[in-house]
């Protein structure tokens, strides 16, 4: 979604829009998402009466990302991606933004592209040796 700002009310009104546009019909949407901190409850309040946020807020169960997980480390590789293929150039306006990135999203979705991850567990063993407990035999 593309917006003019990354504001609190920004947030709120995307939150209402996947609720009641892409979703109505769902007892509950579970969410991932970066600790942005425009990303709680209060933006909802901030945004709409207090009826209104909490009709939302009950609709939603939200799952934070680790602050050096992999979840991130997806989004992050997701949106290099969208800047390497699609953002790469002047967009001249945001009519242009949005069905570029409209498309963009619709192909790799169409795609089924996944990300191919390298870091096994094993080499987590030896570079992250102080997080992993010994494995006795």
């Amino acid at each position: 979604k593309v917006t003019e700002h990354r504001t609190a009310r920004d947030w709120a009104e995307c939150m209402r829009e996947l609720v009641d546009v892409h979703f109505p019909t769902a007892e509950r949407i579970t969410v991932v998402q970066d600790n942005l901190n425009t990303h709680t409850p209060a933006s909802l309040y901030l945004a709409f009466p207090p009826a209104e946020a909490k009709r939302i807020w009950d609709k939603l169960e939200f799952h934070y990302t680790p602050k050096h997980g992999s979840w991130l480390n997806m989004a992050e590789i997701e949106l290099s991606v969208l800047n390497g293929q699609c953002l790469d150039r002047r967009i001249p306006d945001r009519a242009t933004l949005v069905a570029e990135i409209f498309a963009w999203n619709q192909d790799r979705n169409a795609a089924g592209t996944t990300i191919d991850w390298r870091f096994t567990t094993a080499d987590a063993r030896i570079k992250l040796k102080h997080l992993y407990p010994a494995i006795e035999p």
